[in-house]
């Protein structure tokens, strides 16, 4: 058993099919034995994923600044972790989680994604990140990522630890496997040492 980190949205204004697609995700966690860690809220995406965890039997536990409580309005059916501000947010999230899946979502998503992914590509860490994109919300996101690669702003080997699916079952597969045969990636520096030795 696993603990996943979900990012999603917690916005009310997302479409139904979000919510309904995070619900299916907390399903699918719970179905496969794993736990959840989030965002603590209970509202829209990140409410869903965690209420439908829980249905079936899962271990959620969120954690939420603060200053969200009332905003995100913190969810206390779970275990909830009440931090002082967004960075103890993250830093408690990473460590209570063995792998990230990324959901749609707004700025926050975006934000908690491109950290941990960072992390990844430093070989601060072997976690599997997985970025799950069943309508192509993110496909403009991609094709950046893929002309930074090519224009050599990302490595190929980070630009690879970043991994993709459009289909819940795809994903949890990909998190799955990435627990089962982590890979660290070495640092930039290293990396072109062995490369080219001196």
């Amino acid at each position: 058993m696993a603990a996943v980190c979900v990012y999603c949205a917690s916005s009310t204004r997302v479409p139904q099919s979000y919510v309904d697609l995070a619900a299916a995700v907390g399903t699918a966690l719970a179905a496969r034995g794993h736990s959840l860690v989030s965002g603590g809220g209970r509202v829209s995406m990140m409410g869903a994923v965690a209420r439908a965890a829980r249905a079936g039997g899962a271990h959620t536990v969120g954690v939420i600044p603060q200053a969200l409580v009332d905003v995100e309005v913190g969810d206390t059916e779970g275990e909830l972790v009440v931090v002082a501000g967004m960075r103890e947010r993250k830093a408690l999230m990473d460590e209570r989680a063995d792998a990230f899946l990324a959901l749609p979502g707004g700025i926050g998503t975006l934000e908690e994604l491109f950290e941990v992914w960072t992390a990844r590509s430093l070989g601060l860490h072997v976690k599997p990140v997985v970025v799950l994109d069943v309508d192509g919300l993110y496909a403009p996101l991609k094709l950046q990522l893929d002309v930074m690669t090519d224009r050599g702003f990302v490595r190929p080997q980070a630009r690879a630890a970043l991994q993709w699916a459009t289909g819940v079952d795809e994903a949890l597969n990909l998190v799955e496997a990435g627990l089962v045969d982590p890979v660290r990636l070495l640092p930039l520096a290293e990396e072109e040492l062995e490369a080219e030795p001196l």
